[in-house]
């Protein structure tokens, strides 16, 4: 669609050349003598180009009313030389530029040009706001069950606080998605959102992530660069995995959390900062305080406001509706035919344990739309991991093996970890539900923290 724009100009020839102008340049154009005219052509343009002087009412006025009818709406005024004071009073009043009369036509189309650019901008950026809106709305999370509801009602109790609170949960449950939906329904929904893995920093540069930098403060620091915390400064952090900070950067997190100031590397000033903090871990830390690898100070720091996210196997009755979501979801964006699942279908979905969660439900998703020729997702192409499921507590099986005590089978595990993990001890940590600390400890317990 053709942009329209406004001309309210008194003079009828000017008027006339901007009409033609605009009008070679591809946009379309009414036209008004004066303001009060203006007035009631302005509900369907999406600029308005006026002058400063009119008849009867004066483009100030006819400004300041556009304003309070539509704020979004740019108004381009013009006004003759000599009086740029009377510019300068436009512009503080809302008029996004103005021109000096008289002015050539390149100067007109470049103007305009940049003043349609910028709404253009304005516009998708509202739109993606309204979309985030939809997407972290507590209704558009889906889950029906009562131990969903329960965590709805936590969200909606807290999100409007500044209340630090620690997200617990096995991995891919959503503490991703419930964290960003706490940030949303907060009063500082408009302010940056951070997210820091800490899993994924190395443990020599965590401090200088998370805090920054300045010049010349180690080797490569040719210049000073803020820390996440900085850039997060007015709005939220989110600490994903928290359990694997190391001890080191525990004490200063602690600070940033007490005292809400922090210490770039290589700096003796300290910074203040208004940060709200969301935590998240898969991790026991309750086990970790008990073995020394995180500190109960900051534990009791960050759990001021504990959330549980329960496992999809324990809210069974979630499952239909996440797989319709996902397979409306996951065929528009692939283009599948496919509009739903059998009832046979949907039966394999719900006897399966979901080690993976949430996440591993989409990806089954995904995986089958990409397999099926069909317009519905029956049993067959329903394509899970038939990876071994945990034994039963009360399974014979499930003790220690024969001949193996209790230190030499987790001795077994741990060197069964590394060696599919190639060596790499936070992957190693991962494959056994331990925060890397908590494996370094047991290495050494073992004579092998080399």
């Amino acid at each position: 669609m053709k942009n329209r724009i406004l001309v309210v100009e008194d003079e009828e020839k000017l008027r006339r050349v901007l009409e033609l102008q605009l009008q070679t340049a591809g946009f379309e154009v009414d036209k008004a003598g004066t303001a009060e005219e203006g007035l009631r052509l302005a509900d369907h343009a999406d600029m308005v180009l006026t002058d400063l002087r009119l008849p009867g009412m004066d483009g100030l006025e006819l400004l300041g009313l556009l304003r309070r009818q539509n704020s979004q709406l740019p108004v381009i005024v013009m006004t003759a030389y000599g009086t740029v004071e009377s510019a300068v009073e436009a512009m503080k009043a809302g008029a996004v530029d103005f021109l000096m009369k008289p002015f050539s036509l390149d100067h007109l189309m470049a103007v305009v040009n940049k003043a349609i650019e910028v709404r253009a901008l304005r516009d998708e950026n509202r739109k993606l706001r309204e979309e985030l809106g939809w997407r972290y709305e507590f209704d558009n999370i889906i889950g029906g069950s009562p131990a969903m509801q329960e965590v709805f009602s936590t969200l909606m109790r807290v999100a409007p606080t500044r209340a630090t609170v620690l997200l617990a949960g096995e991995s891919g449950v959503g503490k991703d998605l419930i964290a960003r939906a706490l940030h949303f329904h907060s009063p500082r929904r408009d302010r940056p959102f951070v997210k820091i893995n800490c899993s994924a920093i190395p443990e020599n540069l965590m401090e200088s992530e998370l805090f920054g930098f300045e010049k010349g403060a180690f080797t490569g620091a040719i210049a000073a660069k803020p820390g996440k915390f900085e850039q997060a400064d007015t709005g939220t952090v989110f600490l994903d995995e928290i359990g694997d900070v190391p001890a080191a950067t525990q004490v200063k997190l602690l600070r940033v959390l007490q005292e809400r100031e922090l210490e770039r590397l290589g700096s003796n000033k300290t910074k203040r900062i208004d940060v709200r903090v969301i935590a998240a871990t898969n991790q026991d830390l309750r086990a970790a305080l008990e073995q020394g690898t995180f500190r109960e100070d900051l534990y009791y720091r960050l759990n001021v406001v504990p959330m549980n996210i329960p496992p999809l196997r324990e809210r069974r009755e979630d499952i239909p509706p996440l797989a319709e979501h996902f397979v409306k979801k996951l065929a528009r964006d692939s283009g599948s035919r496919v509009e739903s699942l059998t009832e046979a279908a949907m039966e394999k979905l719900l006897s399966y344990h979901w080690p993976g969660n949430v996440r591993e439900l989409e990806n089954v998703i995904e995986r089958s739309l990409v397999l099926c020729t069909g317009t519905k997702l029956d049993v067959d192409d329903i394509k899970l991991d038939l990876s071994p499921r945990a034994r039963p507590a009360n399974s014979v099986e499930a003790f220690l093996p024969d001949g193996m005590t209790l230190d030499t089978y987790e001795q077994a595990l741990i060197r069964e970890a590394l060696r599919r993990a190639e060596g790499n001890k936070s992957q190693a940590a991962r494959l056994l539900g331990l925060t890397r600390n908590a494996l370094r400890y047991r290495l050494s317990q073992m004579g092998l923290e080399a």
